[in-house]
């Protein structure tokens, strides 16, 4: 074990092994080895050195005790809520010496291997939260029981810049068969990190029985008795031979075109993953191991994984302590929302709102006509969701019952909250708060959903504006987690309190940011989607621009994006930015006759991009062999954000770069493994050339050799 000595650390909190013997109705002993940290239900089980050398020999002892014929079996289980939530990677970022990285994998390898060769039967109990090498000591055993009510079960590493290294990479898919370990390893951590339920784990292979929570333990021990006994198991999804010779390479091949049409070339992790799940058809478990340690050693040293620690550690902690939040004890309790407007965006925060609030919830529009459109639109899409088995119909009669529409503003007179998501125009936002003042109580708070607008501006009408706060929500409602908080200067704190309690109630991501053109998103997306139409105006083609630009990995191309949100949306932001500052925020006439047009992409009849419209190439009018080179496109782009992100540091748009870190990953897609935009300019060396100095002392870099 003294090879493994420079991983250990004092202050690891250290997940021990205890062992029970269980005496089974049958006379088998069951040596059943339960993991727990000692810390409460918040703090779960996670697998660091010391953890995974206890664990070896515990592991290490029961073989021992297995030939001696003392017990009969093995089996794992965690403490209540939790097997393990995997590694720990609380000091991972600290690591200086590529050697260590190649360590860990080892080490996990080595702990979590012994599971298979104990001599008895080896079973784990997934009684709560299995994540990465959580799941992994699960695929190291023979067989496996789980939890009907564990909360999720995944292998996240992809998502987090690494691959399953503890032998999930090679077990995973020789137990359920690589379409289904590609949805496992590739297809869910790139979607959002999606988790498995436990009906999910047994319907794909993982696991081998479900059992319900109240006897969980007790079922799961019967049941591994009767597998020492004889009991035959039959795994459905086991990879086999005809599989591995007819799907294997070309279920891979098709991953491996997904991955790069949804995230480029850029990132590391997942075509490293993809590699190792190609060879796992072949060889053996040691030398898939040996794969494993390698691709686990270059990933940890990466500048990618650097970042995606720091991106991880930004949603999961900084996220959840806002920088310049008030006392949340200044909040206005929410028992009723009110929501000016009826259009698809207004129906989208009503929709929300009802279901995460569980309040009523009242719309109003300008005819009778347009309010039963949003009501008829929003109790559609709660059928929808009764029909896939997402709500209830006693949720659903519920939410129905709570939401109500209004020609009269006087029925948000007892309203805590209102927000409006009318027309993007400052007279028309100004005049219905104006009006909406008249009827609201003093202590109600209102919104503004504005994108581009000052909050301070729209409430000049406003007898008392300190109660207005700007509440940004990014399209689709239901889907972006983001929402960004406008501090106006006349905005209270008791606003922007309530404002960041309804977000979190809302389970949406929140960001204060002071009020200033285009406040933290848009400022920056707004700057790039500027820059790309200044070079097709300046007659390089939108294949090149959108090639030159690819290097950032963002999930979409700027003319992808400007589609998305609209063209005449587009134009308008980036009409708003250029009046905010016209020698930094480019404004294109050509992007108002695109939009004007309606088109600039090509699709297929499936709705897929084949390429740019022809008469929107000829709108733009030129040969698109001109302008710039693709790497003074690139050059400007990055140079121009350094001095936009420093700008917004400089003026207090935000209290720290890590706040636009998260707002650029949470509402623009920002990729996790390039760690946030700050870290990412500061590698790049684009703050050095914007302002002589980085926005990260130390820079989030990888081991250098």
């Amino acid at each position: 074990m003294e090879k493994y000595q420079p991983l250990l650390r004092d202050d690891e909190i250290v997940t021990n092994s205890f062992v029970s013997d269980i005496k089974m109705p049958s006379g088998r002993t069951i040596a059943l080895l339960t993991l727990d940290n000692g810390e409460d239900h918040t703090r779960p089980n996670t697998l660091g050195p010391k953890t995974l050398i206890q664990f070896a020999e515990k592991l290490d002892e029961l073989k021992e005790r297995a030939k001696n014929k003392e017990i009969h079996g093995v089996a794992i289980t965690g403490k209540p809520y939790y097997l393990a939530a995997g590694a720990d990677l609380s000091k991972v970022h600290e690591i200086q010496d590529r050697n260590v990285g190649r360590l860990i994998a080892e080490l996990g390898h080595y702990a979590l291997g012994k599971l298979s060769d104990v001599g008895v039967p080896s079973f784990v109990f997934v009684n709560g939260l299995a994540l990465g090498g959580g799941l992994e000591i699960a695929l190291n055993a023979d067989y496996r029981t789980v939890n009907q009510s564990a909360p999720a079960i995944a292998l996240p590493e992809v998502f987090l810049g690494l691959i399953p290294g503890w032998g999930g990479a090679y077990l995973l898919p020789n137990l359920i068969g690589i379409k289904n370990a590609l949805k496992v390893i590739i297809e869910n951590p790139l979607k959002q990190n999606r988790m498995l339920k436990p009906e999910d784990a047994l319907e794909l292979g993982i696991v081998d029985v479900m059992f319900d929570s109240p006897r969980f333990l007790e079922e799961s021990l019967a049941w591994a008795d009767s597998v020492i006994a004889g009991k035959k198991i039959k795994r459905k999804n086991e990879a086999g031979a005809i599989e591995k010779a007819t799907i294997w390479g070309p279920a891979v091949s098709i991953a491996k075109s997904m991955v790069e049409e949804k995230l480029g070339k850029v990132p590391l992790a997942p075509y490293a993953a993809l590699e190792l799940l190609a060879k796992a058809k072949g060889g053996n478990k040691e030398e898939a191991f040996i794969r494993e340690d390698q691709a686990i050693s270059d990933l940890i040293a990466s500048d990618q994984f650097r970042a995606s620690i720091y991106a991880f550690n930004l949603v999961q902690k900084h996220a959840k302590r806002p920088s310049g939040a008030p006392d949340p004890k200044l909040a206005t309790p929410v028992t009723k929302v009110g929501v000016l407007g009826a259009g698809l965006m207004a129906s989208q925060f009503a929709l929300l709102f009802l279901r995460r609030l569980e309040v009523p919830v009242v719309i109003t529009d300008v005819s009778q006509e347009r309010i039963d459109k949003g009501l008829s639109y929003i109790r559609e899409e709660l059928d929808k969701l009764v029909a896939k088995g997402r709500l209830s119909t006693d949720d659903r009669n519920r939410y129905s019952g709570n939401l109500s529409g209004s020609l009269d503003y006087q029925a948000f007179a007892d309203c805590d909250w209102v927000i409006e998501a009318v027309f993007e125009e400052l007279k028309i936002k100004q005049d219905v708060f104006a009006k909406l003042e008249e009827v609201v109580r003093e202590d109600c708070i209102l919104a503004t959903n504005t994108s581009s607008l000052s909050v301070d501006a729209i409430g000049a009408k406003l007898k008392h504006p300190e109660r207005l706060v700007g509440f940004h929500f990014f399209n689709p409602v239901a889907v972006m987690p983001l929402v960004e908080v406008v501090n106006a200067p006349k905005t209270s704190e008791q606003a922007v309190a309530t404002a960041m309690r309804v977000a979190k109630d809302l389970k949406k991501t929140a960001i204060i940011t002071s009020d200033s053109a285009g406040f933290v998103v848009n400022r920056l997306l707004g700057f790039l989607l500027g820059e790309a139409m200044r070079a097709v105006d300046e007659g390089a083609s939108f294949e090149k621009v959108a090639e030159a630009i690819a290097p950032l990995g963002l999930p979409m191309n700027p003319f992808d994006l400007l589609e998305l949100v609209g063209l005449k949306v587009g134009a308008h932001v980036l009409d708003s930015m250029h009046a905010f500052n016209q020698d930094r925020f480019y404004a294109s006439e050509n992007l108002h006759k695109l939009a004007e047009y309606g088109k600039l992409l090509e699709r297929d009849g499936k709705g897929k991009i084949k390429g740019y419209d022809q008469k929107a190439i000829a709108i733009v009018g030129n040969s698109g062999n001109g302008g710039r080179s693709s790497e003074e496109i690139f050059e400007s782009v990055n140079l121009g954000l350094a001095k936009e992100v420093k700008l917004m540091l400089d003026e207090g748009v935000v209290h720290s770069a890590q706040d636009i870190d998260l707002g650029m990953i949470m509402g623009a897609g920002w990729p996790f493994h390039l760690g946030g935009i700050t870290p990412y300019l500061d590698r790049s060396g684009a703050s050095d050339k914007a302002f002589g100095a980085t926005f990260h002392n130390p820079m989030i870099i990888g081991v250098r050799d």
